[in-house]
C-alpha cells in the first residue's frame, strides 16, 4: 500500500511542478481558458458533429485513451470537430501532454471542471459526443475504448448525412 502511495505521489508531482525541458512543450500557447457558458456558446457555432474529450495531464487513463482520439482525429477531423478540455490542471501540465502525444485539435483549459460539470459528466477521462451545433448526443464516462469511440463516431456521422 505505501508503494502505491509513493508512485502516486511521484506521478502527480512529476505531472505538475510547472517546469518543462522539453522544447516542443514549451512552444505550445496556453490553452485558452473557458467555462461551461462560453464552452457551450462555442459548441452552437460550430456546424458539425464534435468529440468533446475531458482529459487532464495527472489523468493515467487519459494518457492511454489519447493515442486513440489522436488517430480517430487524423481519420474523421475533416468530417467531425475534436475538442478537448483540460481539467484541474496547470498549463505547463496541459503542454506537457500535449507535446508528448500530439495531439494537433483544439483544446480549451478548465481549471474549475465548470464544463463537464454542466453537462452531467463524472471523473475523468469523459467523452462528449454532439451533435451539429452542440446538441448532446451521448456521454461516455471513463476511459474510451476503440469499440465505442466507432460506434459513436458512426452515430454522429449519421446525423450529419
Amino acid at each position: 500500500m505505501i508503494r502505491k502511495l509513493v508512485l502516486i505521489a511521484f506521478v502527480v508531482a512529476a505531472c505538475g511542478n510547472g517546469i518543462s525541458d522539453n522544447p516542443e512543450a514549451a512552444a505550445i500557447p496556453d490553452l485558452p481558458e473557458t467555462d461551461a457558458v462560453s464552452f457551450a456558446a462555442h459548441l452552437e457555432t460550430i456546424d458539425r458533429p464534435a468529440v468533446v474529450n475531458v482529459w487532464a495531464s495527472w489523468c493515467l487513463p487519459c494518457r492511454s485513451e489519447a493515442p486513440l482520439l489522436n488517430t480517430a482525429f487524423e481519420q474523421y477531423g475533416d468530417e467531425i470537430e475534436f475538442i478537448g478540455v483540460d481539467v484541474q490542471d496547470t498549463q505547463a501540465g496541459a503542454k506537457e501532454f500535449l507535446a508528448e502525444f500530439g495531439l494537433d485539435f483544439d483544446h480549451f483549459f478548465d481549471r474549475n471542471r465548470s464544463v463537464p460539470n454542466s453537462l452531467g459528466g463524472l471523473g475523468t477521462p469523459i467523452t462528449f459526443f454532439f451533435g451539429p451545433h452542440g446538441e448532446l448526443v451521448s456521454t461516455h464516462n471513463g476511459i474510451v475504448d476503440e469499440r465505442t469511440l466507432a460506434l459513436n463516431i458512426d452515430e454522429l456521422l449519421q446525423l450529419d448525412s
